[in-house]
């Protein structure tokens, strides 16, 4: 018996589809009942390094390799009628991983289902842009929320935390510390080494403050040589008091100053909550003359609001 041969016209155009499918930058096959490919596009040669007569007459399983128990939920699906769509991280023979987005269709006739249809598109490019939008994102924030020299929190993240640590204290007993911290004769020190050396003063300071504190303090850079540290959860002064001295020795360790080797000091005004004011702009005004009470009294010292003394 004779096949029908098929026109001139409708092959030619089998042909451009053929080549279009070829030159997607996707991976597009039809797989059967017995997940077996019957059709497949060369692009699956990028990423399996096989061409489609490679990939024609393989199993799901046996393209896929340790992917197949990955994606076998999603293919079970496909094949009970319900398209799938998942994305997934593959590498390539060459080594690279390529992010993509899989879809899986179900081929149904007259409700029957007889295969499945798959497209896998390369989303690398779009991914890579997407982690460079959310680091941006984050850098943004980290700006926004911290100071751009010693990295600690500003002036705008202080406040928000204040705000939660208070409403949490009003409804437990635990006391809340505010020290304002300012650094000994910093004008000196910048007059005679310049600003560059105070930077490298201020960074440094910092560091050994926050090293000194407990990890749920908070220490901030209100600008210039001030800080202040939010202590929440204190239960006596005395704990309070550790802090200040853990503070005051931390910082007092050598420091290389141009070609001068110094011994930084710092002082402190602490005002507690609620025994010193109930809101955070009261409680910082307190740290902040106790602060000169301390420098009054030859610095190097703390100096509590109610007490302004050591």
């Amino acid at each position: 018996m004779l096949r029908p041969s098929i026109p001139p016209e409708s092959k030619r155009l089998c042909e451009i589809v053929l080549t279009l499918v070829d030159h997607l930058d996707a991976m597009v096959a039809y797989w059967d009942l017995n997940q077996r490919c019957v059709f497949a596009n060369n692009a699956y040669r990028a990423w399996f390094g096989k061409s489609r007569e490679d990939v024609i007459g393989l199993t799901m399983q046996q393209l896929l390799g340790p992917l197949y128990a990955m994606n076998l939920p999603y293919i079970r699906a496909a094949y009970d009628g319900h398209r799938q769509v998942f994305e997934r991280d593959i590498q390539t023979p060459a080594g690279d991983i390529r992010s993509s987005l899989a879809t899986y269709t179900p081929y149904r006739v007259d409700g029957r289902i007889f295969g499945i249809f798959v497209h896998v598109a390369d989303v690398t490019p779009l991914k890579k842009l997407e982690r460079e939008l959310n680091a941006a994102k984050d850098r943004a924030e980290h700006l926004a929320t911290h100071d751009f020299l010693t990295g600690l929190p500003n002036r705008l993240l202080l406040m928000d935390r204040i705000a939660r640590v208070l409403s949490s204290a009003e409804r437990g007993s635990p006391l809340v510390a505010f020290l304002t911290l300012d650094i000994d004769d910093f004008k000196t020190l910048n007059d005679t080494h310049g600003h560059g050396e105070g930077d490298r003063l201020l960074i440094e300071i910092a560091r050994r403050t926050v090293a000194a504190v407990r990890e749920s303090d908070t220490v901030t850079r209100m600008g210039g040589d001030e800080f202040l540290i939010l202590a929440p959860a204190i239960d006596t002064i005395a704990e309070v008091e550790a802090i200040a001295n853990r503070i005051l020795w931390g910082v007092r360790q050598q420091f290389l100053v141009g070609n001068a080797t110094i011994v930084p000091g710092v002082s402190l005004g602490i005002a507690v909550y609620p025994r010193d004011g109930i809101t955070a702009e009261a409680l910082i005004a307190k740290s902040d003359r106790a602060l000169y009470a301390a420098k009054n009294l030859g610095k190097n010292r703390y100096a509590f609001a109610s007490t302004e003394g050591t």
